[in-house]
């Protein structure tokens, strides 16, 4: 059945999380990503965690399914070649190369605009195009201690703190993808071509803004601080258990009466301590000692029993083991096993866009390295097998 990107080709030079993750997503979607890596493999295969046969999991196995991979040495002469072969037949290029390395690549927009003015170039760096930091390097860490998000993570007292799922990177995949397609759709209307500039910088503060972190400093002098597992301006905080931890999150008068009445403190319903989200947020130490003495006499499962009926919004902290065996994470086909050779089943990323008329599906695992060279450049830029022999004996795939 054919997807929404069926038909559309990318070129993927990006390497660990964001760009790749990019183009996964367009891969689920239908569109044929050809992963060009240097000859020998990309150096995000080189960062674990690591299957038994020394394959990286998310960068070799995972974040690669429904593409193919060839190898080309864009340091040399055949390699240029064989870009401007490649990106003539492509609809899409992603990389994340460096400003300066980009030139050297052949990889500017001007460079592959000159080539095909209808190809779509997206770039996807830590600080973007322009700027004072266009030339330093970053990773998701660098981005999420920038946005001033780690200032205010973790206890009061404690230093800073990394939240250690790659939010930056795997928000910027996502952004990148919509950025390519909204490209390609201004390119059906237009027949132009067009750079897409992505930042992981950027990615981390618009998450920050959208939650009124700069206005709240900018329009009401207020800088947040750390306060642990609680929300800023409603009620929410992390509680142990007989056998575990849960957590709780109250927004709005509607759900703050539900939890009173679960409570059996009809009298927090008048007091002006508790009158609004705000004044929740402000006191939240009182409510958080009487939750705390609450769930610690039960178990988890009693929590979870008694805060459904009540239609309190709670939700046990749960481990890995528990996260992989959960029933809602299976019902949404969240996690798919796929083959992968000498490793076996390896649990993968579901997709995470549902769409009633063009699902988006996983077809096949992820390339071993130059694994289609002869399949792409015998087969779609018509080079010969002879050639392809000598091609790989220079070092140029």
């Amino acid at each position: 059945m054919p997807k929404v990107l069926t038909g559309i080709r990318v070129l993927d030079f990006s390497r660990y999380a964001a760009g790749p993750s990019a183009t996964m997503i367009m891969a689920d979607m239908g569109a044929d990503v050809i992963r060009v890596e240097p000859p020998g493999g990309g150096e995000d295969r080189g960062l674990g965690p690591f299957a038994p046969n020394g394959e990286s999991l998310p960068f070799g196995i995972i974040i690669n399914r429904n593409k193919r991979g060839i190898t080309l040495n864009l340091r040399s002469e055949a390699g240029q070649d064989l870009l401007k072969k490649l990106v003539a037949k492509a609809d899409v290029v992603v990389e994340n190369f460096s400003p300066g390395v980009k030139a050297e690549m052949g990889m500017t927009y001007e460079a592959l605009k000159a080539i095909s003015p209808r190809v779509i170039h997206v770039s996807v760096t830590a600080y973007g195009q322009n700027g004072p930091y266009v030339n330093r390097l970053g990773f998701d860490p660098i981005a999420q201690a920038m946005c001033s998000a780690m200032s205010y993570s973790g206890f009061p007292g404690s230093p800073p703190v990394r939240f250690q799922a790659s939010w930056v990177d795997n928000s910027t995949g996502l952004a990148t993808a919509l950025g390519a397609v909204l490209a390609l759709y201004h390119r059906q209307q237009t027949g132009e071509g067009q750079a897409v500039d992505m930042a992981l910088l950027d990615t981390a503060v618009s998450f920050v803004s959208n939650m009124g972190v700069a206005a709240e400093y900018k329009v009401n002098n207020f800088v947040r601080s750390q306060i642990g597992n609680g929300s800023f301006y409603a009620y929410g905080d992390c509680f142990q258990s007989k056998d575990g931890w849960v957590y709780m999150s109250v927004i709005g008068d509607g759900l703050w009466r539900r939890l009173c009445r679960m409570l059996g403190k009809d009298d927090w319903l008048k007091d002006e301590l508790f009158s609004s989200d705000v004044s929740r947020f402000q006191n939240r130490q009182a409510i958080s000692e009487v939750l705390a003495a609450w769930v610690a006499a039960r178990t988890v499962a009693e929590v979870l029993e008694i805060t459904e009926k009540s239609r309190v919004p709670c939700a046990p902290v749960a481990t890995v083991p528990q996260m992989v065996a959960n029933p809602q994470i299976a019902a949404r086909e969240m996690l798919v096993d796929v083959d992968f050779p000498g490793v076996g089943p390896v649990p993968h990323t579901g997709v995470a866009i549902k769409l009633s008329k063009t699902p988006g599906s996983i077809e096949h695992r992820g390339p071993l390295v130059g694994e289609h060279n002869e399949e792409i450049y015998c087969g779609l830029l018509g080079v010969k097998k002879s050639e392809l022999s000598k091609l790989k004996a220079e070092g140029i795939i």
